[in-house]
């Protein structure tokens, strides 16, 4: 099987042979691991000063860079993030990919339309604005589902992507941001429809969100993602809770705790990990990945930990 299809298999809830699927999110450390610089660490903004040729390189170091980091780890997916905001730009990077890795690996990218957690600079702001202005965020939605639907219009047929990643975060460790009727107002509603309209192209959905997604679990779940990614410790998200709640509906991706894996013994790493795979395995529908992203400043060996156990242990 490739990763490609142990991938949809896995969202699908059809049986996989052999190891699990397993992804990250985002794969930070390419420096330490493979000598390359992430593409989300590299700055473009003479991008239009570049000739062709240049521009070409760039294309291909950046594809080889996500093709090498698969490889190594036996990625099953890649989500690839765009060099600089042109569509076709961000094509030729697809199809670089595409034609050096074949259909090993599922290929998705960023599409979310949602509202996610304002930052601090315009928290009052986004506030005030769904108690006194609704309207002006519901069309702005509307606006942003449209442009999503948009650009996953132009690259359907072409076989150069797989899913959209929909990564707005909608809550905090504690609780969400948005209580159950916010979230029913301004977030049920277009994230379902871009959801159905990914679907009806040919698309798949993975829904991330940190934090706990408990007391909105089933509202997520009925805008009937493919996936639900990442399935957050931190945030008090048990894993054999949720597959007995919803995993029947909805693929379940992650629940490697990353505290434990930034500051936890080694034995506690190998123990999360093997927990992870021991609840998230039974009945299929499952891919193993950390509860956020392998990120800048994570130990690459506590990472390698936990994918040497993945590679035991993860295995039908």
């Amino acid at each position: 099987m490739t990763g490609k299809e142990k991938m949809i298999k896995a969202l699908r809830h059809e049986p996989v042979t052999g190891h699990v699927p397993h992804f990250e999110l985002v794969f930070y450390l390419t420096m330490e691991s493979i000598g390359k610089v992430h593409p989300l660490h590299r700055t473009f903004s003479q991008w239009d000063q570049m000739s062709v040729k240049e521009k070409e390189y760039q294309l291909h170091d950046a594809a080889d860079c996500y093709i090498l980091t698969a490889e190594k780890y036996m990625h099953s997916a890649i989500l690839v993030f765009p060099l600089v905001d042109d569509f076709n730009t961000i094509r030729r990077l697809l199809e670089i990919i595409r034609e050096k890795s074949g259909d090993e690996y599922f290929l998705f990218m960023h599409g979310d339309s949602t509202f996610s957690i304002p930052d601090g600079d315009d928290m009052m702001n986004f506030s005030v604005r769904m108690y006194e202005d609704p309207d002006s965020l519901i069309d702005e939605s509307k606006r942003r589902t449209e442009e999503q639907l948009e650009f996953a219009r132009k690259l359907r047929g072409t076989g150069l992507l797989d899913c959209f990643g929909l990564c707005s975060d909608y809550c905090y460790n504690t609780n969400p941001f948005f209580s159950n009727e916010m979230f029913d107002r301004f977030i049920a509603g277009p994230l379902g429809e871009v959801i159905s309209g990914y679907r009806e192209m040919g698309y798949y959905s993975i829904k991330h969100t940190d934090g706990n997604i408990m007391p909105i679990l089933e509202q997520m779940v009925a805008c009937k993602p493919d996936a639900l990614h990442s399935l957050d410790p931190q945030g008090g998200v048990d894993l054999a809770e949720v597959k007995r709640l919803v995993g029947d509906r909805v693929a379940l991706i992650g629940n490697v705790n990353c505290g434990l894996l930034q500051t936890g013994t080694e034995e506690e790493v190998i123990a999360d990990a093997k927990r992870s795979l021991d609840q998230g395995m039974p009945g299929g529908g499952y891919i193993f990945s950390t509860s956020n992203c392998v990120y800048t400043g994570l130990p690459l060996e506590r990472y390698e930990l936990m994918h040497k156990v993945w590679r035991e242990h993860g295995i039908y």
